[in-house]
């Protein structure tokens, strides 16, 4: 009986201990639902075999101020090939650059600087940090031999992937660009389309083309002496002949249109309002400050131009002082002002200076702040400018000395942002960021006109850009956003991508592309992975 009874209790346990078992199945079944295989890659009615991209700076993998092998390995375009790989892809061939430094020399002079990195605080030059380096890759020593599927050409124009000699090292440096160069071999005349053309692509992108044809303008401050915009009709001429180049055979592709310059951190990392006062060279000097512009606030309003006060605060940040050339120019009625006041010739003696010497002093004065004001949130100060708000500008100041003025008042009438004037070049103003605008939007409606009229599948980095430069975007498990370093999806140059974003970038044209000719590289598992890219580079990489 005993015996028995422990064979009922062994029974016992061994039941409850496979209820138990069921249970934990259960509960894992619940949690782990099976999920069904996914479908195998398909390339729709799409030809991978032979992929080409043409475009400016974002095709070449340009980032951190620079190209380099680390960049070029994390191009968008080498990403895509690598998934085009599993669908009947050929080989991707780009022109390598000769290390991670960066730069270019011709003939041992060196025309371009190598990478940013960050520096701590910021971004800062690679030779900063590591020490002077030679830069290796040589436009006139060490070309590589193509073809290439990579035709990236930093800094070119809708225009100039049309443009013969373009890549003629004999234009260099007035017509000719030395990324071109590189790429054009033993056919130094050749246009980059022509380039592309001739290997026949079964598959093609063609990404920011027009970019640079609003950038340079942008970069530049909206100075139209250094750089100008593209006009529309001649974007459209060259876009409509890019395109036709490379469908002529019946080739397939996707195209992207254009952002706004604005969503870029070149354009919003430096705010408006950049003076602090708690900065110990700035915040004591704002009594002496506002003693002083008063006089000329007071001619401001004499003059009925009251918005154009310059009033800095004690308590917090203060807009920087900038030039203004939409505004009228009224330098010649406030020297008349000043040289009329019976009380400007005191001013002048408050400044150390002789009552003699006012007439002086109100054509500086008048010349100075004819078409001034403090900046607003719709002023966009480029990223540049973060290093020079404060600082001495020397051609004002040896004119001021050169004009009499004691170097001490010279020096302390030449300071950027604050009593000399931020140049054009240093701004955007809302009139030229409009200009870019209105180009902006004639170039994407060709864009997709185009794009519509020969079925090209269509990636809007417009869009993409703006939602990562409101709310972010996500990435995987990563929010990817516009803020310069630490944002994840710019560079350190503010204008072009990580590899990351890069990445972010060819699951976008994936996307496109699934959509558009019926393949399924996101259906299938092919996307990229947003922890496979990094954000930046060590300055150690070389």
């Amino acid at each position: 009986m005993k015996q028995l009874k422990y064979i009922v209790l062994s029974l016992l346990t061994l039941g409850m201990m496979a209820c138990e078992n069921e249970l934990v199945d259960d509960l894992r079944d619940r949690n782990n639902p099976p999920t069904d295989p996914l479908p195998d890659l398909t390339a729709g009615s799409a030809d991978f075999s032979n992929y080409v991209s043409i475009g400016p700076s974002f095709t070449a993998g340009f980032t951190d101020n620079g190209l380099f092998i680390a960049s070029q390995e994390n191009s968008f375009p080498n990403i895509l090939a690598g998934k085009f790989a599993n669908a009947g892809g050929g080989s991707f061939t780009q022109p390598w650059m000769s290390d991670n430094f960066g730069g270019l020399a011709a003939g041992g002079t060196r025309i371009t600087d190598p990478r940013l990195v960050f520096g701590g605080a910021g971004p800062v030059p690679l030779e900063s940090v590591i020490g002077p380096v030679t830069v290796g890759t040589d436009i006139v020593l060490n070309n590589p031999s193509g073809p290439f599927n990579n035709l990236g050409i930093p800094g070119a124009k809708s225009f100039h992937f049309i443009a013969p000699g373009y890549g003629n090292f004999a234009n260099f440096p007035a017509a000719a660009n030395p990324y071109a160069v590189r790429v054009t071999g033993n056919t130094p005349n050749a246009t980059i389309l022509e380039l592309a053309t001739d290997q026949n692509p079964s598959f093609f992108t063609a990404d920011l083309i027009g970019g640079n044809d609003v950038l340079g303008y942008a970069t530049a401050g909206g100075d139209a002496n250094i750089n100008q915009i593209t006009d529309p009709a001649i974007f459209e001429g060259a876009f409509n002949a890019i395109i036709a180049g490379l469908t002529a055979n019946g080739a397939k592709g996707a195209v992207t249109n254009i952002p706004y310059v604005s969503s870029l951190p070149y354009f919003n990392a430096v705010p408006f309002d950049a003076l602090d006062p708690t900065n110990p060279a700035f915040g004591p000097l704002i009594p002496t400050l506002n003693g002083i512009f008063g006089q000329i606030n007071l001619v401001y309003q004499a003059l009925g131009q009251p918005e154009r006060s310059i009033v800095f605060s004690e308590t917090a940040a203060s807009p920087v002082v900038i030039r203004d050339e939409s505004l009228a120019d009224v330098s010649a009625q406030m020297i008349a002002a000043f040289n009329a006041s019976p009380t400007f010739p005191l001013f002048v003696q408050s400044l150390g200076l002789p009552a003699a010497a006012a007439p002086l002093v109100a054509n500086l004065l008048g010349a100075t702040y004819g078409q001034t004001r403090q900046a607003n949130s719709e002023d966009l100060l480029t990223l540049p400018s973060a290093s020079v708000i404060g600082t001495v500008n020397s051609d004002f100041f040896a004119f001021l000395t050169g004009s009499g003025i004691p170097a001490a008042l010279a020096g302390q009438f030449a300071v950027e942002g604050i009593t000399y004037p931020l140049d054009d070049r240093w701004v955007l103003l809302p009139s030229e960021n409009a200009e870019i605008v209105a180009a902006v939007d004639a170039y994407n409606a060709t864009i997709s006109s185009v794009a519509s009229t020969n079925g090209l599948a269509l990636v809007d980095v417009n869009a993409i850009l703006t939602e990562a430069s409101t709310t972010g975007i996500m990435f995987d498990d990563y929010n990817m956003n516009t803020d310069l370093v630490f944002g994840g999806l710019v560079s350190l140059d503010g204008v072009h991508l990580t590899a990351r974003g890069y990445a972010l970038m060819a699951n976008s044209f994936l996307q496109a592309i699934d959509s558009t000719y019926g393949s399924n590289f996101e259906a299938s598992g092919n996307l990229a992975r947003a922890g496979d890219f990094p954000t930046n580079f060590s300055p150690l990489l070389q």
